[in-house]
């Protein structure tokens, strides 16, 4: 996969780009993430991607011109033709969940756009973008926080790049339920245990454990993606 970032602030990526999963990724070869500076599509001495607003209000929008050049550069025109996926970063996209990450894992090429200031000139997401995403109901001050999550729930779920493609199987979400708790050694800390059953080497056993966990802890924290509850339902 080929990931391609739009940004002014190019150097938030980088130890991201080198460190833990993503960086073996990059490495190897299975992840190709290159980061641009938005400012080299400019044509002015200031390398100006920003102005006032047209009808007033605070702060500044960005300029449709670089930000169009630097897509088309990168991802080619808006169209049947084009083969990268360009996605805007906004607080105004749909909002990004386990279901669209695994979609857009299936994707060859993506450009992730990182906003900034008071927004994008609404003629560059028209005419360039093909989808705004959102990570949640609140603001940041640009979307390069945002364009790092996409990027990393997106390319762990690309073939290859997780040691064990099964974690991915039982992770929250997957199923549409949270994770139960997890162990490890020692057995006994601080006078607590490790559940039995999970020591006990029957794994049908571990597994219905874990799923009645998996059941009980969406139940509390999320009951939402349990669905309405029916009569009889605990």
């Amino acid at each position: 996969m080929r990931i391609d970032v739009v940004t002014i602030f190019p150097g938030l990526f980088e130890g991201f780009r080198t460190n833990a999963l993503l960086g073996a990724a990059c490495r190897d070869g299975r992840i190709d993430l290159r980061i641009h500076d938005l400012r080299d599509w400019t044509t002015d001495r200031h390398r100006t991607v920003d102005d006032t607003p047209y009808g007033g209000g605070p702060g500044m929008v960005m300029r449709p011109e670089p930000l169009v050049d630097a897509i088309e550069a990168l991802a080619g025109a808006k169209g049947d033709t084009r083969k990268a996926r360009v996605l805007l970063l906004s607080p105004q996209g749909r909002r990004f969940e386990q279901e669209r990450a695994q979609e857009l894992a299936r994707e060859a090429h993506l450009v992730l756009v990182c906003g900034r200031y008071e927004g994008v000139d609404q003629r560059a997401i028209e005419g360039a973008v093909d989808e705004e995403v959102s990570i949640g109901d609140y603001v940041l001050a640009g979307g390069e926080l945002p364009a790092l999550v996409v990027i990393e729930a997106v390319t762990r779920l690309v073939p290859g790049v997780m040691g064990n493609p099964a974690s991915a199987d039982t992770e929250s979400f997957q199923a549409g339920l949270l994770e139960g708790p997890h162990y490890t050694r020692p057995a006994v800390f601080r006078g607590v245990e490790v559940p039995a059953v999970l020591r006990s080497g029957d794994h049908q056993a571990i597994a219905r454990w874990r799923a009645e966990q998996a059941r009980t802890t969406t139940r509390q924290r999320r009951p939402d993606l349990l669905g309405p509850r029916r009569e009889g339902d605990e």
